[in-house]
């Protein structure tokens, strides 16, 4: 499991963050995009080593760029206006890497963070680079393209409050775990419908509505399966390992959703005017 999830960090790390970050601002972010794959590789190479000294301080300076990342929130919720669902999803996007790098530095560290078991720690990471970063960025894309309805609205609010609830679920209990996976899965599934019903026909080439649509498609399995899994946990019933979930569920959202939508939506805003350009610009902070 350890080198399946350390090559799902990786690619989180060095690719989709400063992809997601230019598809957010790619002029007030481009700077930091530029640059993240210098801290990325930092945190990349700390994957591999053992714990220690050296993987801690690798981790460190890769959770400082990250916390730097999260000081850009305020100013996407704080515009001179009510901030929309668009403007939740995309501060909590900005956000959820510190809680994965802050997460690396302890696990790293040999240390057992809030009491968690290093395992749960170092699975932390993968997630909040992915339903954290990817999945909250998405909903708040698809928000901005899609026709006003009530389908992108509840996306965009419950991408981020499925992640806020599955976070909390960590401290509170299984039970609370399981609530924020079945909001967090109602999030995605409407990103998945809107995706499917609006954004997909947008694409002006077979490429990038074949890539929308698989990221969709894979949505509606590993949802189902994060849903099993997280039943299983509060209620005792059978339901896959971890390592089982990192081989499916982890890697089908890391390659199948966050890789695909990632690269459909940087070639549906380089086709210039239209609503995915659009949603683009409404977004930045």
């Amino acid at each position: 499991m350890t080198v399946l999830v350390n090559v799902i960090v990786t690619l989180g790390m060095l690719w989709v963050v400063p992809a997601g970050l230019r598809l957010i601002d790619p002029a007030g972010l481009r700077r930091a995009a530029r640059l993240w794959p210098l801290p990325a590789a930092l945190g990349a190479v700390c994957l591999w080593l053992p714990r220690g000294p050296l993987a801690t301080t690798l981790a460190a300076l890769y959770a400082a760029a990250c916390l730097a990342l999260a000081a850009r929130a305020p100013a996407v919720l704080l515009r001179g206006r009510p901030p929309g669902p668009a403007d939740i999803a995309v501060a909590t996007a900005l956000v959820a890497p510190s809680i994965a790098g802050t997460a690396l530095v302890a696990e790293r560290a040999g240390y057992r963070l809030f009491g968690f078991d290093l395992d749960i720690l170092a699975l932390t990471v993968p997630h909040f680079h992915f339903a954290g970063f990817t999945a909250a960025l998405v909903a708040g894309l698809v928000c901005r393209a899609a026709a006003p309805g009530p389908g992108a609205r509840l996306a965009a609010y419950s991408v981020p409050a499925g992640t806020l609830l599955v976070l909390l679920g960590y401290f509170v209990g299984d039970w609370a775990e399981l609530v924020g996976a079945v909001v967090l899965t109602g999030g995605m599934w409407a990103v998945a419908l809107t995706t499917w019903r609006e954004i997909r026909p947008a694409g002006r080439d077979r490429t990038t509505r074949a890539l929308l649509a698989g990221s969709a498609a894979v949505l509606v399995a590993t949802m189902l399966l994060a849903l099993w899994w997280a039943a299983g946990e509060a209620t005792g019933i059978v339901h896959p390992t971890l390592t089982w979930m990192a081989a499916t569920h982890g890697l089908g959202n890391a390659l199948g959703f966050a890789l695909c939508s990632v690269l459909a939506w940087r070639r549906l805003t380089a086709d210039a005017p239209g609503t995915a350009a659009a949603a683009r610009q409404e977004i930045t902070p």
